[in-house]
């Protein structure tokens, strides 16, 4: 059977789609530059010694885990999860500790492009939107929310861009076994300057990062920053995010890939 691969990631690169301290700084250097390089491994070496008189390609690359499309780990959330599962809860998992089960599995897409920016999605919308598509989340389901945000990448108003996902939104799906979910907005939760402003008006400390905060409740994992979701039905693919894995961190870098058997 034929299968169609979709990349919903975005590539990391110094784009104003960022804040700067986001941005990844990458320093490149060609077959024509590298000598300096080339030349710590093949002493006295020029460029009349090999094929076309090219060296090697080599990046150097400065970034936070989450500069672009990654997978958040429980870490990131709060020090412990899994308090409605365990009287008292557990430390929370790093992100070389995030089951790689969680990480391949099927796939399913809500389409909230028509919803405003700044909205924070509650348990009822969700269920509106499973209603929409004919499909009930089972256990290890990766769930795909395709927002606003995802025709704004590249452009500066993107990481302002977008609804955002929940407390109650967010469990309301971990209660069904769901442990990996993605937005491709800047962030899971709302953006910043809308869910500041309502905190300056309310001073309730229970909307500052809701959505992240879920994972106090239940451990789970999500994907920021992806891509190309408008591309995915609704549901009938499978997505593969397994993250990097970088020792006792808050999140790893992912190539999310949604592949459809045709």
């Amino acid at each position: 059977m034929p299968r169609r691969f979709i990349d919903i990631s975005v590539p990391l690169e110094d784009v104003p789609t960022n804040p700067p301290h986001h941005r990844p700084k990458i320093e490149y250097q060609n077959h024509d530059n590298s000598w300096e390089g080339f030349r710590r491994y093949y002493p006295g070496a020029g460029p009349e010694d090999v094929v076309d008189g090219k060296a090697w390609a080599s990046e150097t690359v400065t970034l936070l885990t989450h500069s672009g499309t990654h997978l958040d780990a429980p870490w990131h959330y709060h020090p412990t999860m899994n308090h409605r599962l365990k009287p008292g809860g557990e430390p929370a998992a790093t992100i070389d500790q995030v089951p790689l089960d969680w990480c391949f599995g099927p796939g399913v897409k809500l389409d909230f492009r028509h919803v405003e920016n700044g909205y924070v999605l509650q348990p009822a919308d969700v269920q509106k939107e499973l209603d929409r598509i004919g499909y009930s989340p089972k256990p290890l389901d990766i769930i795909l929310f395709n927002t606003a945000a995802g025709a704004r990448y590249g452009e500066p108003d993107y990481w302002e861009t977008g609804c955002g996902v929940g407390h109650d939104a967010t469990l309301y799906l971990l209660e069904k076994g769901v442990r990996v979910m993605g937005t491709d907005a800047f962030g899971w939760d709302a953006p910043f300057k809308y869910t500041a402003k309502k905190f300056a008006e309310t001073k309730n400390g229970k909307l500052l990062w809701e959505g992240h905060k879920a994972g106090r409740e239940i451990g789970y994992s999500h994907m920021e920053k992806l891509h190309n979701l408008e591309q995915l039905p609704p549901f009938g693919f499978t997505v593969a995010c397994f993250p990097i894995k970088i020792k006792a961190a808050s999140a790893g870098w992912t190539r999310a890939v949604a592949i459809i058997e045709e």
